[in-house]
């Protein structure tokens, strides 16, 4: 991507799959400041409709999503 991001935290859920990465990542979010970017690192394919239904649901906004060799990255931006 060509705009770089301030990533404040990452949670590595490499090998994890399906509930693990959502409650790693609202774990995170409940130690974060508002406007804090966390960035989530997964190898689960489900995780694909997750992160954007997590969005949804908390009011936390998904801003940016990257695929690459079956790893994905997600960009949470903590809602205040």
């Amino acid at each position: 991507m060509s705009t770089e991001l301030k990533v404040d935290q990452t949670v590595d859920c490499v090998g994890a799959f399906c509930p693990v990465p959502i409650i790693r990542a609202r774990n995170a979010i409940k130690q974060m400041s508002a406007g804090q970017i966390l960035e989530i690192v997964a190898t689960d394919p489900g995780s694909i409709g997750d992160f954007p239904a997590f969005s949804r649901n908390t009011g936390h906004e998904l801003i940016r999503t990257e695929e690459s060799d079956e790893t994905y990255r997600y960009y949470i931006r903590v809602a205040g």
